[in-house]
């Protein structure tokens, strides 16, 4: 006679939190080591419909033009990635993959060419994509509240994926298709954990 699976236990506050840290941790020592060494790394950013531009998709997030660049990203890297740490996980790593593949493929296949992108931030609206797309899908109160919250604090960075409006040198695309990323990686995995309150 088989017993029905017990649920994984829920992660620790460290175990949430870790591998965001981890995250950024390779950032800023890319970085660092971009800014030290002559040859620049930002190079291997996204190209465009260029297979050597391929590389990108995977490195692109971890790739920032200087330090004001990474600083702009890193705190609400910090503050949505915890959150799908939280709400994902054991499924965190596969959603960070999904949001990365999605905005990486989609700026590679739609992005303008003799352009590299660099940066993270397709990866931050990944998560605030998922965030916002949990609450709808599973329509826990713990979820809503995560949504609302994040959509009143974060909320004005959605016309950062709009083609209008955006400075000029940022990427709208990939903000856009991080979006959607992190709409997929919800589709895929919200319903397959439940929020912990802890």
């Amino acid at each position: 006679m088989s017993t029905p699976a017990q649920p994984a236990p829920a992660k620790t506050p460290t175990q949430i939190v870790a591998p965001v840290l981890v995250l950024l941790a390779i950032m800023w020592v890319l970085e660092a080591l971009d800014w030290l060494l002559p040859a620049s790394l930002d190079s291997y950013g996204i190209a465009s419909r260029s297979v050597d531009g391929l590389v990108g998709v995977g490195a692109a997030p971890f790739l920032h033009g200087g330090f004001d660049h990474l600083i702009a990203n890193t705190v609400p890297f910090l503050i949505l990635g915890i959150g799908v740490s939280w709400r994902a996980q054991r499924y965190f790593w596969p959603v960070v993959i999904v949001i990365a593949a999605v905005s990486g493929l989609g700026v590679w296949l739609l992005g303008p060419a003799n352009v590299i992108t660099i940066g993270a931030s397709g990866v931050v609206f990944g998560f605030l994509g998922y965030l916002l797309i949990a609450g709808l899908l599973t329509r826990h109160w713990l979820d809503i509240l995560v949504s609302v919250a994040v959509l009143l604090v974060y909320g004005s960075m959605l016309s950062g994926a709009l083609p209008f409006g955006v400075p000029s040198g940022v990427s709208w695309l990939m903000h856009l298709t991080g979006a959607v990323g992190g709409a997929l990686a919800a589709l895929v995995f919200a319903r397959k954990t439940q929020p912990v309150s802890a």
